[in-house]
């Protein structure tokens, strides 16, 4: 049995890598960094966490949290790292995002069967089998040969990053610490009060901001979770208040009411040194972001640990180009993982990679392995990449993925939408261990 050649150290690949090591096999993990980085990446550690240090909900009954939860009883290293180094985020599970990139290195670097190797790749590896776990950031050369390969139409789109406050610079007699409906404790957020006239002004303010320009070759497509707030506030006037600045939940004590609008902030690490602005992707201009944010109340001396960016996102057409096991028609013994073939998010793509190791582990056994089954979150996911649409773009894990439930007539009084939740996490969870190594 030869070695496997796992390209990108992302979450998908150090998932994908670590998965096939745990199962016997010799794995080659090529990363770019610490050689280059992309334009969005800043840190020379595997597993960077770019755009938030939040892995999303953690209750089992949001689709996201599902998934968290099956990845945990198939041996997820992402999984096993983030509770590692979790910081306190109310409902939600977020990281150390240094902590975080730290121990997936370690643990890598600490594997008998990995090897890893520092070096660009600008063009698909000659060895078979072969995973691309490149990311949104693919590079330009390894993205045209994988055009050439695939001869099918090659989707690009910009997504953008939040800002990060130095919580030294935050002025905390104008703000108030707590979680939605007081979910989760009160140390996880901090929370920026507007009144209708404050909320009027700063989204003027965000709407006139001078904006980075795009590449005018390239028309921007967002993805519609992770939207810059300056086209939302082109939406309308009330749409930050029904998106990330809605005050829902949030009782200012200083009022004993809900105030107009509300900007959460996150905690970034431990020690709280530093917030994220929650939902507040960007592609306004730095002396833009400076300016608008100080309307903020609380964060008028604001000082940034990072600006709010753009940067591409880079997928395949996963439905045409791929198979049932994430690999490339064209080129069989080639396998795509992550974001690049069209799932959204960190926990997405960790999933996605660690699916196509578990399944690349057993064919290097000699064993055939059929992806996991569609009525788990992972199965569901994948499912995704498999349904043929004629715009295929890029999601989540969400409920509407999973096969419908049997019509089920109940006697009890129970609310209809959280007995159908209950239900599709009991059937994932009876599934799940359909596939191999999870219980």
């Amino acid at each position: 049995m030869g070695s496997i050649t796992v390209v990108g150290g992302g979450l998908a690949g150090s998932e994908c890598a670590y998965q096939l090591a745990e199962r016997g096999v010799q794995v080659t993990l090529i990363e770019q960094k610490p050689v280059t980085r992309s334009a969005a990446h800043h840190m020379d550690g595997l597993a960077e966490l770019v755009c938030s240090n939040s892995l999303r909900a953690a209750d089992m009954h949001n689709a996201v949290g599902l998934i968290k939860e099956e990845m945990r009883r198939c041996g997820s290293l992402i999984m096993a790292c983030a509770e590692e180094t979790k910081v306190p985020a109310g409902g939600a599970l977020a990281v150390d995002r240094e902590r975080f990139s730290a121990e997936v290195s370690r643990r890598i670097d600490a594997h008998p069967r990995i090897s890893r190797v520092a070096r660009v790749v600008d063009a698909i590896p000659s060895e078979r089998p072969v995973v691309i776990a490149t990311g949104p950031m693919t590079g330009e050369a390894l993205t045209a040969d994988l055009i050439r390969v695939i001869g099918a139409e090659h989707l690009a789109y910009y997504d953008s990053i939040a800002p990060i406050v130095i919580a030294e610079s935050i002025e905390w007699d104008q703000v108030f610490a707590a979680s939605r409906y007081d979910k989760g404790g009160d140390d996880a957020y901090v929370n920026c009060p507007l009144n209708k006239e404050q909320y009027e002004a700063f989204v003027a303010a965000v709407v006139a901001a001078e904006k980075a320009e795009i590449n005018a070759c390239e028309k921007p497509r967002y993805f519609e979770g992770c939207l810059p707030i300056e086209v939302m506030a082109e939406r309308g006037p009330r749409t930050l208040a029904f998106g990330p600045m809605k005050p829902v939940g949030l009782t200012d004590p200083r009022t004993g009411r809900w105030p107009h609008a509300c900007v959460q902030l996150r905690r970034e690490d431990q020690e709280g040194t530093a917030y994220n602005m929650v939902g507040f992707q960007t592609r306004m201009t730095q002396a833009a972001q400076r300016a608008t944010f100080a309307l903020i109340p609380g964060l008028g001396k604001a000082r940034y640990e990072r600006f709010g960016s753009v940067h591409r996102n880079t997928f395949v057409n996963a439905p045409a180009v791929l198979d049932e096991r994430l690999q490339l028609r064209a080129l069989p013994g080639v396998f795509l993982a992550g974001q690049i073939t069209g799932v959204e998010g960190y926990v997405e793509s960790a999933a996605c990679g660690l699916c196509v190791g578990v399944m690349l582990a057993e064919r290097a056994h000699g064993r055939e392995c059929a992806p996991p089954a569609e009525t788990t979150a992972l199965g569901a996911l994948l499912s995704h990449l498999r349904k043929p649409a004629d715009d295929f773009q890029p999601s989540n894990v969400v409920f509407s993925m999973f096969p419908a439930l049997p019509p089920v007539v109940s006697a009890k009084r129970k609310q209809p939408r959280a007995e159908r939740r209950e239900q599709l996490v009991k059937r994932a969870l009876d599934d799940l261990p359909a596939f191999v190594g999870c219980r």
